[in-house]
């Protein structure tokens, strides 16, 4: 008894449905601005008093694809709306970091309202294009300029269409309210009534699923841009070397440090002792290692070239004393005691 004294208590799809139609009109009428926190405390309330009618709806099975728009009753043709206005108030969410979330949501709803109006032909309108034939279209359009022209050009004289279309609806709108509201329309009247609500969220629809397309490119581009600019600075580069001047001594350089103040100053023994410590110049050991190995190789050459030449002269002159003890007997020259 209990349980069925709250089912009771539950609001019904009506209900549901009108009580989100107000504050989706208070929220586009608002005064106040679209973050402030009043109007998104009716935002979340709208979409979730849509969700239950949307899961309402599904479990009573009003619409089938079996059946005609004429087969659907008159007052139940308004809850054919219920997607749009779960576009409508996603789209009043505001939070910078889910706002591509919220667009893809709300871009959702807004093709299941259209794709339900297209089946039961409320109007004559194209449907968008869908993630799955987007890319194929895309691919078949982008070989031909001319196809793209003639694409821009049906979708300019749509929107002029529609423009005219939303005028008369709206003028019809005005004309049928207040005998709807005021129970005194027959059945005819509120068929049209709502007919002419379907057609005008039509328009509404597509115009909110191009502005969706915009803003969802911008921000992916934006957020390639982002990510592109946070790899380049994660590339820690050498940084750059700070200039200097090269000074004789301690009293240069003060003066120098002056007349130059946004310069840093070093003497030569400084710039010295530091290139040694980065490895760019030799170590003064091993240079002075190097050079005496060099003077004593240089040293052991020269000598082994004098030895060699002392040689050569000791051997020249054994060969002339024998050359000349064989032309000149023992003896020879010794006359001063002969008779």
């Amino acid at each position: 008894m209990a349980a069925s004294e709250d089912e009771l208590q539950l609001p019904g799809l009506p209900e549901l449905f009108e009580t989100s139609k107000q504050l989706l009109e208070e929220v586009e009428v608002r005064n106040e601005p679209t973050g402030s926190r009043t109007i998104q405390e009716k935002v979340f309330k709208g979409l979730d008093l849509l969700e239950k009618a949307a899961e309402m709806l599904s479990q009573l099975g009003l619409f089938s694809r079996n059946e005609n728009l004429e087969e659907i009753a008159s007052i139940d043709l308004k809850y054919l709306m219920v997607p749009a206005f779960q576009g409508a108030l996603t789209m009043k969410q505001v939070n910078p970091s889910k706002r591509l979330d919220h667009l893809q949501r709300a871009r959702e709803h807004f093709i299941n309202y259209l794709t339900q109006c297209h089946y039961y032909h409320v109007a004559e309108f194209q449907l968008p294009k869908t993630k799955n034939n987007s890319a194929e279209n895309n691919t078949a359009s982008s070989s031909v300029a001319y196809a793209n022209l003639v694409a821009m050009a049906s979708q300019r004289k749509a929107k002029i269409e529609r423009y005219k279309q939303k005028k008369e609806v709206e003028h019809r709108l005005s004309a049928l309210k207040s005998a709807v509201e005021s129970g005194q329309a027959d059945d005819e009247q509120v068929r049209e009534y709502y007919l002419l609500h379907l057609r005008r969220w039509i328009g509404i629809s597509l115009e909110e699923i191009e502005s969706i397309d915009q803003e969802i490119k911008i921000l992916r581009e934006k957020d390639f841009s982002r990510e592109a600019s946070t790899s380049h600075s994660s590339l820690q580069d050498r940084p750059p070397v700070k200039s200097f001047i090269l000074t004789r001594d301690t009293a240069q350089a003060k003066v120098f440090g002056v007349g130059y103040p946004s310069l840093p100053s070093m003497t030569v023994s400084d710039w010295y002792e530091q290139q040694l410590k980065c490895g760019a110049l030799p170590d003064p050991g091993i240079s002075k290692a190097t050079s005496v190995d060099f003077k004593s190789v240089a040293q052991q050459q020269e000598d082994e070239e004098n030895e060699k030449e002392d040689d050569e002269k000791v051997v020249h002159r054994a060969r002339e004393w024998d050359d000349w003890k064989d032309t000149h007997p023992r003896g020879y020259g010794n006359r001063q005691n002969m008779g």
